[in-house]
């Protein structure tokens, strides 16, 4: 279930406690920068730093009156502070402290989620490895197409994931950014440095331009980008979900001991947590569109964002950490039948070795396509449950006048189909 996440790091960090108390880091900032910049009295800002703490419940108890989160919050601290108190938030606006704040906390959740994409790829690579020859049926259109092996469906895993954390990272990058300008962007009441030394406190680069916001194109590069990366975890569960069918059984979830599958059927063992991971990915997307949404605002600013991100940013967050711990863990449960594999490859006699036998008959025969007829007559036979492929072209006399037993035989051969794999990973693991 999701909330045993929600109460581990990803939760604590979108509690209303960090969230406060991140307010209060960008506030604290802001004013140590202005008693710098005599600004404000450095005596004040001493008081400040030493003072200045809030609660959540009487935060709560002043926003019902004032309708207004961070006038209440800045009313809580106040009252721990004293009347040096009038120095905080002191020349900024709401979104100073807000969209430096949510830059701050989404670079910290990026921070938890990239952790999790370091462990999924280093499993990743784990079993590309252990399974770099293992042979295994490609299948085209769901249908059985020519062998590869196991450690190429990984590696395929292995590349993409890292696509999705390079995206992953730049959009990390795109949103570590803060901005102390006011009211409308226009630096009236602080100078630029105030911004400068604020950002670089809290290890955000200040935003070249803003508005009365930090435009929000960024934020939907974001969640974009945690969207493709769901949706590649999808893609790779999706995978496991095929794999797992009785009729193919190849590969599988883990499945505990005192696990049940079925409420009604004793027998079943189901990809379970593969499907969540769909569904992680479904939400992800939602999302991505809600973020995009976002990008259009009023002018300077409106606050048609604001009710949107208080819900999608903590939720898309925690919700692809989540996604990513379930695929860390089918990762690790992982079953991998390598019998089933072969039988498969073999099935109605290895009908999948037609494309070898074409290319080893085409050259004596002289035509390609009169070659094409010779092995389709007889691969369409062997479906149609009418004898063993390598059989029924051993019998086909006139593809036997071009072939010898031997040859043909040699067309059945696996390592045909794996003689190129180490080239392969030498590309993608250097």
């Amino acid at each position: 279930m999701i909330e045993r996440y929600t109460l581990r790091e990803m939760g604590r960090l979108w509690s209303e406690e960090s969230k406060f108390r991140t307010w209060l880091e960008v506030e604290v900032e802001a004013a140590r920068a202005m008693a710098r910049y005599k600004i404000i009295p450095p005596a004040a800002f001493k008081v400040i730093e030493q003072k200045a703490d809030f609660r959540v419940d009487r935060i709560n108890e002043i926003e019902k009156e004032v309708n207004h989160d961070v006038i209440a919050f800045l009313t809580s601290v106040e009252e721990f502070v004293g009347e040096e108190a009038k120095y905080l938030h002191f020349g900024m606006t709401s979104s100073d402290m807000l969209d430096t704040s949510m830059g701050l906390l989404m670079k910290r959740a990026a921070e938890l989620i990239d952790k999790k994409i370091s462990t999924a790829l280093r499993l990743i690579k784990a079993h590309a490895l252990e399974h770099k020859l293992t042979p295994c049926i490609g299948r085209t259109h769901g249908v059985l197409a020519e062998p590869t092996t196991l450690g190429l469906k990984f590696a395929i895993w292995y590349t993409e994931l890292k696509r999705a954390r390079v995206r992953f990272k730049a959009a990390t990058e795109a949103i570590s950014v803060g901005k102390i300008s006011g009211a409308v962007g226009n630096f009236a009441n602080l100078d630029p440095k105030i911004e400068a030394a604020v950002c670089k406190a809290l290890g955000l680069k200040p935003a070249e331009v803003s508005t009365q916001v930090i435009q929000r194109d960024r934020h939907a590069h974001f969640i974009s980008a945690l969207a493709l990366l769901g949706s590649s975890l999808e893609k790779f569960s999706t995978e496991v979900r095929n794999l797992q069918r009785t009729e193919i059984g190849e590969m599988a979830e883990g499945f505990t001991k005192g696990q049940k599958g079925s409420s009604a059927m004793p027998h079943k063992k189901n990809p379970i947590t593969a499907e969540r991971i769909t569904g992680v990915a479904r939400m992800l997307r939602g999302y991505a569109l809600s973020a995009m949404e976002n990008i259009p605002l009023w002018h300077e600013r409106d606050i048609t964002h604001s009710s949107v991100e208080r819900v999608i940013i903590p939720d898309a967050t925690t919700i692809a950490d989540y996604g990513l711990q379930k695929f860390i863990e089918v990762l690790k449960g992982l079953v991998v039948n390598e019998k089933r594999m072969i039988e498969n490859i073999y099935y109605r006699g290895g009908v999948v070795f037609s494309q070898r036998l074409l290319l080893k008959l085409a050259v004596p025969v002289g035509s390609r396509d009169v070659a094409y007829r010779m092995v389709q007559r007889n691969a369409m036979k062997a479906t149609e449950g009418k004898g063993l492929f390598r059989e029924l072209v051993k019998k086909d006399k006139e593809i036997r006048r071009h072939l010898s037993e031997s040859e043909i035989n040699g067309c059945f051969d696996l390592g045909y189909y794996t003689k190129n794999v180490d080239k392969v990973f030498r590309r993608v693991f250097k």
